[in-house]
């Protein structure tokens, strides 16, 4: 069958499609390549390989600076997108942010299977000029994260830096205020809100896929905006769902979502050497800390045991004020009984 070389116009793969054909699957990062009409003798005349000519429909919708940023390749059925921000310089400067994203690239990587090429890592310590924790660069991974999601596949969105809480201006949430996250650049770029941060990673999600967000920043409560939150009533783990859908959809495609944040919409959280005698967030600690000693972990369990190893710390340093308890928070794309179902990562 006679063949005409194209590229991907994700990752610029070299592929060889057939006469004829109007569109190709890339074999590497399985994005869809819509084919021009072959001129030149067969050889189709694509732009010169840049990132800035990909415009994939379900992401239309997002500022055109997303466009200029290279793009990896995707790599596994399994893979991670975490993002670790020290914030060098800045009178609010953090830092355990980077201990926590290399935590836990080791924990997914060694002890949950995760191709160490399926784990995507933005710091400020990283020679990779597209991997520094740009807005710009942050919202290239988080479409990389999902691109091509299947049935089965397991993602992961970590994010260990400064959250705030900014008013909400289209009547979606019930508290009046859109979470975000606070990239490198906030102050020039801005911040990335949970809408953005729910249409990007959270709605595209297919039947069979699972997303797990694991958010250690302040005011992070609610910040993949999904459409139930979990409220813990008392130690004994007595839980109900809060309804947080008004008036947009903030589910996905048939897939589930779940985010674990270090604490409610209007806490703070912080790092702190209590653990390990080294900085690292309360929640990242605790959180790779529970599922590597528990087996046949329940969501409810996960939750209680990081609370109270959060609230021992908290104690050991002499926190134990209501103005600095920090509780770690459950939200989902879907309720379920927190106490049968197992987290799978």
């Amino acid at each position: 069958m006679d063949r005409r070389r194209c590229k991907c116009k994700w990752c610029v793969m070299i592929m060889a499609a057939p006469i004829g054909a109007q569109t190709i699957s890339c074999p590497r990062c399985q994005y869809v390549t819509q084919l021009q009409p072959p001129r030149n003798n067969g050889f189709a005349n694509f732009p010169p390989p840049s990132a800035s000519n990909f415009q994939p429909q379900q992401f239309n919708n997002l500022p055109p600076q997303i466009n200029n940023i290279r793009s990896p390749a995707v790599h596994g059925r399994k893979r991670a997108v975490l993002c670790g921000i020290n914030y060098r310089g800045h009178p609010k400067s953090l830092k355990g942010s980077i201990n926590d994203v290399l935590s836990m690239r080791y924990f997914l990587v060694e002890k949950l299977g995760f191709p160490y090429a399926s784990v995507i890592v933005l710091t400020e310590d990283e020679k990779d000029p597209y991997k520094y924790p740009t807005k710009a660069n942050i919202r290239s991974a988080l479409r990389w994260l999902v691109h091509g999601c299947r049935p089965g596949d397991s993602l992961v969105f970590h994010h260990s830096g400064h959250g705030a809480r900014v008013r909400d201006r289209d009547g979606d949430e019930i508290d009046g205020h859109d979470e975000s996250i606070c990239p490198v650049d906030y102050e020039t770029e801005g911040r990335i809100l949970d809408d953005e941060i729910n249409s990007t990673i959270v709605r595209p999600l297919p039947p069979g896929a699972t997303l797990h967000a694991i958010i250690d920043a302040c005011f992070s409560g609610t910040s993949l905006d999904l459409s139930f939150v979990c409220r813990i009533i008392n130690r004994a783990g007595y839980f109900r769902w809060e309804d947080h859908r008004i008036s947009s959809y903030k589910g996905t495609r048939g897939g589930t979502a779940f985010s674990i944040s270090a604490c409610n919409d209007d806490q703070s959280s912080g790092d702190t050497t209590a653990f390990t005698g080294v900085p690292m967030g309360a929640l990242t600690y605790s959180f790779i800390q529970t599922l590597e000693e528990e087996v046949k972990l329940t969501y409810g369990r996960l939750i209680m045991c990081m609370y109270n190893n959060i609230h021992e710390a908290q104690k050991g340093l002499g926190l134990n004020g209501a103005s600095e308890t920090q509780e770690p928070q459950l939200s989902s794309s879907e309720p379920f009984d927190i106490h049968s179902k197992l987290v799978a990562i």
